[in-house]
């Protein structure tokens, strides 16, 4: 028969308990707190790549825009808009609505004569972000990936261009065997909103805005009211409309050829919490490129033929007072740019900046660099 033990079994004392749990808890939070600060690290190495990714690509697509500036133009001169009361603007799309610091641009006028060119500086146009003016840029080149210029374009009136492929390959043509698209191709064709520079014999040249009636396979409208206020009166020079003889229609038609033009500006767009870098094409909705970019200034390298020097690093190439670091701008045009610098374009995130209390997320990256505009430099020199 077994002996039962007398000895009553001892559990932990108050002050064991006391220095258990004081132990427990700071292993605890030490733990907690290496977890925290691998977390905040975490989080601000990877928002740091994303916002290289971000910029890698935003900056991508404006150098690569800003080194096409001019391709497909007329070589040597700029494109004479609609000239009357009402000039031509950028900015706008099919609603309506403005974007450019809340409103439009007018292109730039010579002696009241409005002009488009390969690009367009914006000194001091986009909003004002923390008490800084920024900058916007706009690039205009042709499409070279629609075959628009293959068709024959007749003014069939002063609101309607009607296209039609002729029986042998035009001299204009770029297509080099390639498939040539319908107008109204779903994936590439015209819609409302794109610009069209129309070539005449002579040559002369008009620009024109898709809008009203969405083309069908032969005929685009190019109705007045347009946003971009390029489809102006026969009897305004320059205009689409003007190039339109009413009688007799049946031999004296104009006919000519056309390509799709890509105006694009790049403008800060501070409607919404943080500023985010835009882009827009002619008169279409502009889409973001790349959030969080707070800042846009560029200045331009010019080249004057006349004396055969240049000037540096201008701020606002052409403007009387303008400031450059080498020479001087003043008086220049436009179309005698040969670089393009982007001054500096800036990406700030403050996204849950006070992650875990650790004041971490703030970082800010920014972009200098150059791009030549080596189709108006070809220009310029050669």
């Amino acid at each position: 028969m077994s002996k039962r033990s007398t000895k009553r079994a001892r559990g932990f004392s108050l002050l064991e308990m006391v220095v258990a749990t004081a132990i427990g808890t700071v292993v605890v939070g030490a733990a907690a707190q290496l977890y925290v600060q691998g977390v905040g690290a975490t989080w601000t190495v990877s928002q740091r790549a994303e916002m290289q990714q971000d910029f890698r690509a935003a900056s991508n697509m404006l150098t690569k825009d800003l080194s096409l500036a001019g391709a497909g133009l007329p070589q040597g001169v700029p494109v004479q808009l609609p000239t009357s009361s009402t000039i031509p603007v950028y900015g706008c799309d099919q609603s309506g609505t403005c974007y450019i610091n809340g409103g439009s641009v007018k292109y730039p006028q010579q002696s009241s004569t409005p002009f488009l060119y390969g690009l367009l500086p914006g000194y001091n146009l986009g909003p004002t972000i923390s008490g800084q003016n920024t900058d916007i840029v706009t690039v205009a080149y042709t499409d070279p990936s629609f075959y628009l210029d293959c068709y024959n374009a007749t003014v069939a009136s002063a609101t309607t261009v009607t296209f039609a492929l002729p029986s042998t390959t035009s001299t204009n043509c770029t297509a080099n065997g390639a498939t040539i698209q319908n107008i109204n191709d779903s994936a590439v064709g015209l819609t409302p909103g794109d610009l069209v520079l129309f070539t005449f014999p002579g040559p002369t040249y008009a620009v024109a805005e898709v809008y009203g009636a969405t083309p069908t396979l032969t005929t685009v409208t190019f109705n007045s009211g347009d946003p971009l206020k390029m489809n102006q009166g026969s009897g305004v020079s320059q205009s689409l409309a003007s190039e339109y003889v009413a009688s007799p229609p049946a031999t004296s038609l104009t006919t000519g050829y056309a390509v799709r033009l890509e105006v694009i500006t790049y403008y800060l767009d501070n409607t919404v919490t943080p500023p985010r870098l835009m882009r827009q094409i002619s008169g279409h909705s502009p889409v973001p490129v790349a959030e969080s970019t707070v800042y846009m200034k560029f200045t331009y390298d010019l080249f004057n033929s006349t004396t055969n020097t240049i000037a540096t690093q201008c701020q606002n190439p052409g403007a009387s007072g303008d400031v450059c670091y080498s020479g001087s701008s003043s008086g220049l045009l436009p179309n005698q740019i040969t670089k393009i610098n982007i001054a500096n374009m800036a990406m700030d995130s403050s996204v849950k900046s006070g992650l875990y209390g650790l004041s971490k997320g703030d970082q800010s990256i920014d972009l200098q660099t150059s791009v030549s505009a080596r189709n108006l430099t070809y220009v310029n020199n050669y």
